[in-house]
């Protein structure tokens, strides 16, 4: 079964990899604005995290593909390997 979840209900959750690394806080989504898809989470970055350091953080954001997010509850848990 499809849980929905309103994403005005998701900001501010933190973000963590499936190892416990916690990436920051979500921002906000990235839609394909042709099929109306999820592509991507808008991360505001953990600063203190040194594997966050070595990430591609762009203008204090950290864009996570949806495609590695494995679980949402009480955080948005997501496959380290596919964080980059």
């Amino acid at each position: 079964m499809v849980k929905y979840v309103i994403a005005e209900q998701l900001i501010g959750k933190e973000v963590v990899t499936t190892d416990g690394i916690d990436l920051g806080r979500f921002l906000d989504a990235e839609l394909n604005e042709v099929t109306g898809k999820l592509t991507s989470l808008i991360v505001e970055p953990n600063a203190d995290n040194e594997f966050v350091k070595k990430l591609d953080v762009k203008d204090g954001k950290l864009k996570v593909a949806y495609d590695s997010v494995m679980a949402v509850n009480d955080y948005i848990v997501v496959d380290r390997k596919s964080v980059t």
